[in-house]
């Protein structure tokens, strides 16, 4: 596998990523999208999650594509951003058909930044137009580190951010991976810079330092800091149906082990979907989903690291970045 040519999510044809944040806030929202509706899946392990309209998402229920997905900082506040993005959806006659109505499908997660040094003395929750903002300036190219969703992230050691990477698979399939790291453990090491995600690094795309020389018995976390949750999309081209598309995001959580540690805690709501463009049919469906399975868990480790890697310093963090070790 390497990756593509922009080594984002979004080598993944057809969809686009925007970003929101607000810098006194110190939270943010991502939205990602794509020309036309996709399918998708969603799997969480994480034992505090937060969502909305995940629900939706199971292979029994009646709708099979959403028009978009959605990252936001804020806790539960947070949930607020998928309206904002539902509204913008709605002015460009997007979402589901139901007799002359349109309803746009914005199945949502959020992570807890609440105590990432933001003034939090807002009357009106701002994640609504922070979500509308952040559909608006959806494309192609955008931002990594503390940007969108991953403006108020942290880990254990230090600060998190918002991460992307892909991969060009030998089938001509594409996967790609965009999370928001806010992790209870740590995606580096001990007290070393080098990440856990380290075998699977492309060049030298989070800092090429190769694996930790040791490894400590005690992995540190921020359990009597604050809560957490890392949240996660991972997309193809390949065309997949909704159950497809949950065993993928099942399967990438596996990617969040690998870079985090520990992973899926009890304080941790760990989210991963799962977007199918449909774009290119399956050939061999046994071996080329098992095959977008492990790529999405790899792209997400290397996410992971990624988001980290690119965090950038701000006023009153309550850690340090990764760039100033």
């Amino acid at each position: 596998m390497t990756a593509g040519a922009r080594n984002l999510i979004t080598d993944v044809a057809g969809l686009r990523v925007g970003n929101a944040q607000d810098a006194r806030l110190k939270s943010g929202v991502t939205v990602l999208t794509a020309e036309d509706r996709f399918t998708a899946g969603v799997a969480v392990m994480g034992g505090a999650p937060g969502t909305r309209e995940t629900d939706l998402l199971a292979p029994d229920k009646t709708v099979q594509q959403v028009d978009a997905l959605v990252l936001s900082g804020g806790s539960a506040f947070g949930l607020a951003a998928a309206d904002g993005v539902a509204t913008g959806l709605r002015a460009m006659e997007r979402g589901f058909a139901v007799g002359p109505h349109r309803v746009p499908i914005v199945p949502a997660a959020i992570l807890f930044d609440l105590m990432a040094g933001g003034v939090q003395d807002w009357q009106d929750t701002p994640y609504p137009g922070l979500g509308r903002a952040a559909l608006v300036a959806a494309g192609p190219d955008f931002a990594l580190g503390s940007a969108g969703a991953g403006t108020g992230c942290t880990t254990a050691t230090v600060k998190g951010g918002l991460g992307s990477a892909s991969a060009r698979l030998a089938s001509g399939h594409t996967v790609g991976a965009l999370v928001a790291v806010n992790a209870l453990g740590s995606a580096t090491v001990g007290t070393t810079r080098h990440f856990w995600a380290a075998p699977f690094e492309q060049g030298t795309e989070f800092g090429g330092l190769g694996p930790a020389p040791t490894f400590p018995a005690h992995h540190p976390t921020k359990l009597d800091a604050a809560p957490n949750t890392t949240l996660a999309v991972v997309a193809t081209d390949a065309a997949l149906d909704q159950a497809q598309c949950t065993r993928m995001a099942t399967a990438a959580h596996d990617g969040l082990a690998r870079a985090l540690v520990p992973a899926h805690t009890p304080m941790d709501g760990d989210l991963v979907f799962a977007a199918s463009t449909g774009a290119r049919p399956l050939s061999e469906p046994v071996a080329e989903t098992l095959a977008l399975g492990h790529a999405a868990a790899t792209c997400l480790a290397r996410a992971v690291a990624r988001g980290v890697h690119a965090a950038s310093p701000a006023p009153d963090d309550p850690l340090p970045c990764w760039s100033a070790g």
